[in-house]
């Protein structure tokens, strides 16, 4: 917040042609500031107010011309409420609809602890409800809320902290607690606590950037704040190796038509470490299937269900571009020639969508997480010991990605280029795939030793 002594007020200037003729002028730093009036005693008023102002040795605001005295007045009058509907005003447009719904949830945890008392608070699962579904969703800011949620947003709305009350530690260490926690008081997962802490540290963010606060640092930064843990790391003994990999597949091929079509599509997890949501959106044209060899898959987007809610069009499922890349960017992928000969097949028995897709549902819509979940549920069943399903092996069908990058690195592909195949930075991969290369090294370590000893070289 650039201040200064260094402030200049001049006389009125009447400008009789316009519809407020009396002008304000003030120079604060290098900055000049006006404001009209359409009668006298207003202009001279105002003008009486800042040389009181600068009378009393008060700092001026450069960018907005104001004393410090009603600079604090003016973040004082912003309450949380008011400024994160300014803020998804804000994020709204430009924002995928998976994000606008991330902001909503993360907001609608958060505000209910920002308030000045809990007399008279709606039930939780209806201020939860009016927050996110319309508080903190612009398509429906023009919409006429049910009683109950109107009556919860008048309520927050005139019990909502300050924002400047947040530069006190204790304040922020209640947001921080309700993003740690779920509706019901227990522990939320690590990840979604994380997530939620990113957008309050963005909403602060943009406090400080309006000035609300009486210095430009993030409350935030300054709070000691232990995260919940995350397990991040890919547990080898949950990865499937290739063999248990051919028997859920094959299992999953045992379950009729709808297995039978999904086979590729899971094969795409695991021979291309693609996302669900890549594979779910891979065209025939993104495909490079020669008769003998390696093809190549060039992944341009994947669909993300969302709800209807929250998408410009109204539709479930937004097509996005890939992953932490630039909207046009591409990803080609490699395919070994088995996989190539299953795609090949694959699209001479179903053929594609209207839209190029290989893979939908029996109405030819997207697939549905929940629908080939079910599959690959029965599949483990079939497939996996008594032991090995009670386990986390290959719990989830985003497990064949693991399991697929996982086999990249044992058989001894460089990791920036298994980095490369599966859409993510090689902190990323050095981070999740920890204790999978450290099995590699340990590999490599005996390779090295065995050189040593063919060289005679003396071991330690």
């Amino acid at each position: 917040m650039p201040l200064t002594f260094d402030v200049r007020i001049y006389s009125l200037e009447v400008r009789r042609d316009r519809p407020k003729p009396y002008r304000l002028r003030w120079l604060v730093g290098r900055r000049k500031h006006s404001k009209s009036y359409k009668l006298k005693p207003q202009a001279d008023g105002r003008r009486a107010e800042l040389m009181s102002a600068l009378r009393r040795g008060e700092q001026f605001d450069e960018d907005t011309g104001l004393p410090v005295s009603e600079l604090r007045a003016l973040r004082g009058s912003i309450t949380w409420y008011e400024h994160t509907r300014a803020y998804i005003d804000r994020k709204w447009d430009g924002a995928p609809a998976k994000s606008r719904k991330n902001y909503a949830d993360a907001l609608a945890t958060i505000t209910p602890s920002l308030v000045k008392t809990r007399s008279g608070c709606p039930a939780v699962d209806v201020l939860r409800r009016a927050l996110y579904a319309w508080a903190y969703n612009k398509k429906r800011w023009d919409d006429e809320p049910p009683d109950d949620v109107a009556k919860a947003l008048s309520w927050i709305e005139k019990n909502s902290l300050p924002v400047s009350a947040l530069e006190d530690p204790e304040v922020v260490r209640r947001a921080l607690d309700a993003l740690s926690r779920k509706l019901d008081g227990t522990q939320a997962a690590a990840r979604t606590a994380l997530r939620k802490r990113a957008c309050l540290s963005d909403v602060l963010g943009l406090a400080v950037e309006r000035k609300y606060f009486s210095t430009p640092v993030n409350p935030l930064s300054t709070i000691q704040w232990t995260a919940p843990k995350s397990v991040e790391e890919v547990d080898p003994g949950n990865v499937g190796n290739p063999r248990q990999v051919r028997a859920l597949l094959k299992a999953v091929g045992e379950q009729g038509a709808r297995g039978d079509h999904l086979v590729p599509f899971f094969g795409c997890l695991y021979y291309a470490a693609m996302r669900p949501a890549e594979a779910a959106a891979l065209t025939r044209a993104q495909c490079q299937l020669p008769e003998k060899g390696w093809g190549v898959l060039t992944l341009r987007r994947g669909v993300v269900r969302a709800g209807r809610g929250w998408t410009d069009d109204g539709q479930a499922h937004e097509q996005r571009g890939l992953k932490a890349r630039a909207a046009n960017d591409s990803r080609p992928i490699p395919i070994p020639p088995h996989f190539v000969r299953m795609l090949r097949e694959h699209l001479a028995q179903h053929g594609t969508a209207p839209d190029g897709r290989l893979f939908r549902t029996s109405r030819g819509g997207l697939l549905q997480e929940t629908g080939y979940g079910e599959v690959w549920a029965k599949a483990r069943e079939r497939a996996l010991t008594a032991e090995e399903v009670s386990s986390q092996l290959a719990r989830r069908p985003y497990d064949l990605r693991h399991a697929g990058v996982s086999f990249w690195l044992g058989s001894g592909v460089d990791p920036m280029e298994c980095a490369r195949r599966a859409g993510h930075s090689i902190a990323v991969l050095f981070r999740v795939y920890a204790k999978v290369l450290a099995q590699t090294q340990d590999r490599a370590n005996r390779r090295i030793d065995a050189a040593m000893r063919e060289w005679n070289e003396p071991e330690e």
